[in-house]
């Protein structure tokens, strides 16, 4: 297989990934109201508000600056201590727009990029390793915005069905 061949492949479960859980990530922050969004079950945890802010900053830093050269200008520690009310619309606007760019920067990435070596966050990291992890941090988070709104919701948001018609299992 050719290496271009690859590197679509790659791109295109990444990018499907965050596209499939993007609005699962929204569709949770509608069904909570303001107060619900910066909720946290304990002083060791974060809130809904808190994971979207971090997922913003993990993505603008490891994706628009890492690999699209864009200047790196997050405090990390500001998404996790940062208390609301930041609007709801306000969050989901960020994080769309933030997404966006990420994507608009992968889908520019050749073979050559995605073999390079990369520093970002203190790690020396290939273009694919970042591309990766930006894709696995946000579906961990993305579950975890999931759960917060089952608690507070306390029912089966629908976020997850088998296709239909495949065979059964045997």
């Amino acid at each position: 297989m050719k290496p271009k061949r690859v590197q679509a492949m790659f791109l295109s479960a990444a990018h499907g990934t965050i596209n499939r859980n993007l609005p699962r990530i929204v569709q949770s922050l509608r069904l909570l109201d303001q107060k619900e969004i910066w909720w946290r079950p304990n002083a060791a945890s974060n809130s809904a508000g808190n994971l979207v802010l971090h997922l913003c900053g993990n993505i603008r830093q490891w994706i628009i600056s890492g690999l699209g050269g864009a200047p790196d200008f997050r405090v990390r520690d500001r998404e996790f201590s940062e208390r609301g009310p930041v609007p709801r619309r306000v969050l989901i606007h960020r994080l769309e727009n933030t997404v966006r760019e990420a994507l608009r920067i992968q889908r520019r990435l050749t073979p050559e990029a995605l073999a390079r070596e990369y520093t970002i966050q203190g790690f020396h990291v290939t273009g694919l390793d970042a591309v990766f992890h930006v894709a696995e941090h946000f579906s961990y988070h993305t579950g975890q915005i999931i759960y917060i709104t089952k608690l507070k919701r306390a029912r089966n948001l629908r976020f997850t069905r088998l296709p239909e018609g495949g065979k059964k299992n045997r």
